[in-house]
């Protein structure tokens, strides 16, 4: 795996996980109560033997370069890293990432060192376990320009996702994005006899899914990035290297969710509750790598915790009532409250003594969930001040709501910005 580059595209703007990436890149978003999204493409490449990993950013990526410095630091032994390439101006360019393919190409003399044959181009912003030798072998074996990682789905998703169509052996001959039709689906749907004989099951599935999981040879990528001007993998190279160079698609059955909304991110969140979570956590085999803390146990006093995770160094009130939720670390959360189908992403840092004594002086809510405090179908960013008896609750139904202060509401799910503070006895008023 020697010769194999790794490049993580961390996204543009994130607008559609608006308020959660206001001060933060994509890829630093937190995940589980303790991780962060970028953790799992990581943890896939250093569980695929791959640790030559470079990570394309240009938005809100200070909380990712720290997290990057902290998390990933390699022996010298073993010559591997993890390292930041920020889009800047230089002699050749002065302009942002506009688009996957143009991010690439902004670094290409990294592409261009020594020694490097193939380039696994990956997404920032999925939450899936895949062993990426799999599909490198998939590329080597039939001798595949490029190679994408595809999913089967339905007719009624495929709407939301780019769709490849491929002859017997793979090699895909169309590719169509987003369609939106019968007839366009039509255009590019897939056998399920022929998704059958290749050991998945199609269930119903007729439609294969890009994941934005890409393999190129170096050179082939060198000459696509070089010879044209096109600024996207997906609604222009493919389309074009699909009938000129030999592209193969390397199937993938596994849990697979591309968190690019808030609807999508709170979803994968509380799946995670669940008693038989579709993705597992816990993995002997490929476990999920983060930044180390030394943080002591969560304490918890006499609440009720049903189907939740709760991570470390959390103080949990007596009478608290705890059901299908995610508490960040650091999390103190007061007496008699009531959390249900809500996110906290808990604190960065504990309250020193002399800030406790100094809030509490100026009657301003502590950090963290004060006492009686009812939180549902929620998302509390991180180190926020909810004062007690405020009521965090969707009540009315809204569905989206003009960002506020100390609110937002996004596809029915009530935001809490971070750094936000609530005063005692806040209610939703949209």
């Amino acid at each position: 795996m020697r010769n194999v580059m790794t490049l993580i595209l961390g996204g543009g703007k994130g607008t559609r996980l608006y308020p959660l990436t206001k001060h933060r890149s994509k890829p630093a978003v937190p995940l589980a109560g303790k991780y962060r999204l970028i953790d799992i493409p990581i943890s896939n490449c250093l569980n695929s033997g791959l640790n030559r990993i470079y990570l394309l950013t240009q938005f809100n990526s200070v909380s990712l370069h720290r997290h990057i410095r902290d998390t990933y630091n390699f022996d010298s032994f073993h010559r591997g890293f993890v390292e930041i390439l920020a889009a800047q101006q230089t002699f050749e360019g002065t302009n942002w990432y506009e688009g996957t393919a143009d991010a690439v190409r902004k670094n290409i003399r990294y592409v261009q060192q020594p020694g490097i044959e193939h380039v696994l181009i990956l997404s920032g912003d999925q939450l899936y376990r895949m062993n990426y030798g799999e599909m490198l072998d998939t590329h080597i074996k039939s001798g595949a320009d490029v190679t994408i990682g595809s999913v089967p789905v339905t007719r009624d998703q495929a709407a939301g996702f780019g769709i490849l169509r491929s002859d017997n052996t793979g090699r895909v001959t169309g590719f169509l994005e987003k369609p939106q039709t019968d007839d366009e689906v039509e255009m590019v749907k897939t056998e399920p006899a022929w998704i059958d004989a290749r050991g998945i099951q199609s269930k119903g599935r007729d439609c294969l899914a890009s994941m934005g999981i890409y393999v190129f040879k170096r050179d082939t990528l060198l000459d696509v990035l070089t010879k044209t001007e096109y600024q996207d993998f997906g609604k222009e190279i493919f389309p074009v290297a699909i009938r000129t160079r030999k592209v193969q698609v390397h199937l993938f059955d596994g849990y697979w969710e591309d968190i690019g909304t808030i609807k999508a991110f709170y979803d994968a969140n509380l799946d995670l509750c669940k008693p038989n979570p579709p993705f597992q956590l816990v993995s002997a085999d490929a476990p999920i790598y983060s930044r180390p803390r030394y943080l002591s146990p969560t304490l918890v006093a006499g609440a009720t915790i049903k189907h939740s995770l709760i991570a470390d160094g959390c103080t949990i009130g007596e009478g608290s009532v705890i059901e299908n939720s995610i508490v960040g670390l650091r999390c103190p959360i007061g007496k008699n409250v009531t959390i249900r189908n809500s996110i906290l992403m808990g604190c960065d840092f504990y309250q020193t003594s002399a800030e406790v004594a100094a809030d509490r002086a100026a009657q301003r809510p502590l950090m963290g969930i004060g006492d009686n405090v009812v939180i549902d179908g929620a998302i509390v960013d991180k180190n926020c001040r909810v004062g007690a008896g405020s009521r965090i609750v969707n009540d009315t139904g809204i569905q989206d709501s003009p960002e506020t202060p100390e609110a937002m509401i996004c596809d029915g799910i009530v935001v809490i910005p971070k750094d936000s503070t609530l005063p005692n006895g806040w209610l939703l008023k949209l």
